[in-house]
């Protein structure tokens, strides 16, 4: 990764079919380009799915990715997200002996809650901007979390 190399977003819409997310995915690999997330699921009431796709890059191997992913056939539409609403998820096991009413407070912070309390073990999510989601991971950490399971990006334009 070069200097001017910076973390980007870009949403595709394409035709929900077999082996499409294959050969997205083998444009990047391809090219040597990393895909930081990837989050993919169907559009409501169509026959077409969008992907979100977090990847680093400067300005001109973006664009070279964007051309690339206009040149597949099943791909409707490509755009690079400059004014937009990005949001992740994660969510995060502890065991019921830790304190709840601090973790409660801190998943409150972040936009989250308790989504599952077992007798051994809670559940928490929370859903906020990925620089957010990271600052929540590293503030829970105190808790001593079981597992962790996080989301891949999604964004609109505004």
């Amino acid at each position: 990764m070069n200097d001017n190399s910076e973390r980007r977003v870009v949403s595709v819409v394409v035709v929900n079919e077999a082996s499409v997310l294959s050969r997205i995915t083998d444009l990047f690999s391809g090219r040597g380009y990393n895909i930081t997330s990837l989050t993919v699921a169907p559009i409501p009431e169509s026959k077409y799915s969008r992907l979100t796709i977090v990847t680093s890059g400067s300005v001109r191997v973006i664009e070279q990715i964007t051309k690339q992913l206009h040149k597949l056939i099943p791909v409707l539409r490509v755009y690079e997200h400059e004014d937009m609403v990005e949001k992740e998820m994660a969510m995060v096991k502890f065991s019921a002996s830790e304190k709840l009413s601090d973790i409660h407070v801190l998943c409150e912070a972040y936009n989250g809650k308790i989504v599952n309390a077992g007798e051994s073990t809670i559940i928490v999510m929370v859903a906020d901007e990925p620089k957010r989601v990271n600052n929540f991971l590293k503030a829970i950490k105190r808790y001593n979390p079981k597992e962790i399971v996080r989301s891949g990006a999604i964004a609109l334009e505004r």
